[in-house]
């Protein structure tokens, strides 16, 4: 038996009408085209993949950017940095930071400016002072209220049992259970 060049041949030769094998089923050809196609693009298509280019032209602002976002809360997510985050806020707020950055300005005066427009919040790692002293000293504090209430809790629970004598009977029906019993013929049991 010699292989065939094309599996439209082979489909002929299995249906030598050119019918197709079901009624909605199509025809070889068009299977054959329809994989080859997927095939094609699968393979074609990773060859016009690109890099993505960094928003700014200069990668040194670019890397300052970065830096200065990881410092920074997003406000719609609040638990990441606007680096990190896709919100719309977030690149507005890395689209002012790059600006300012061309404008000449330092680290600490974009981060300054920031602040004095959000707040100690929009910091990723607030500063220890007076307005924010709840947020560092608050966990801790929570924990040991935490556990302070369980110790009491269970200390409490412990004095209210008591230790009570048992009577006859239910130290009997102890004893019973905690025996071996032995069967009709008093064999043990193993």
């Amino acid at each position: 038996m010699t292989a065939k060049p094309f599996a439209t041949e082979t489909c002929r030769e299995a249906n030598p009408a050119g019918q197709r094998h079901k009624e909605n089923s199509p025809p070889c050809a068009a299977v054959f085209f329809a994989v080859l196609c997927a095939l094609f693009v699968s393979v074609v298509n990773p060859v016009f993949a690109k890099e993505a280019a960094p928003l700014a032209a200069d990668p040194l602002t670019e890397k300052r950017l970065m830096a200065i976002s990881a410092e920074l809360r997003c406000l719609v997510c609040q638990n990441q940095t606007i680096a990190d985050s896709n919100a719309d806020l977030a690149n507005d707020f890395r689209r002012e930071i790059r600006t300012m950055i061309n404008q000449g300005r330092s680290d600490q005066e974009i981060l300054d400016f920031m602040v004095a427009r959000y707040g100690d919040f929009v910091r990723y790692r607030p500063p220890m002072k007076g307005t924010t002293i709840l947020l560092w000293l608050g966990p801790g504090l929570l924990l040991v209220l935490g556990l302070t209430v369980l110790v009491r809790y269970l200390r409490r629970r412990n004095d209210a049992i008591s230790d009570s004598k048992l009577s006859p009977e239910e130290q009997r029906q102890i004893d019973a259970l905690l025996t071996p019993s032995q069967d009709s013929q008093g064999n043990k049991p193993q």
